[in-house]
């Protein structure tokens, strides 16, 4: 079963560059542009999500 996705933003987003994240199914992590919904999304597997998170803090 699908759960449906629980859209946010982060917190530190700017409004010029914003993404909303769907993170409440443990089995795929959802990405789309907050300006451009329609467009389409992007879905990744929990652990590359945190990777990139991790790698983000870096920065």
């Amino acid at each position: 079963m699908t759960v449906p996705p629980n859209w946010r933003t982060s917190s530190y987003t700017g409004t010029e560059n914003c993404v909303e994240v769907a993170d409440n199914d443990p089995t795929v992590i959802r990405v789309r542009d907050t300006k451009n919904r329609e467009q389409g999304l992007m879905t990744l597997r929990p652990t590359s999500w945190s990777h990139f998170v991790e790698f983000a803090k870096q920065l």
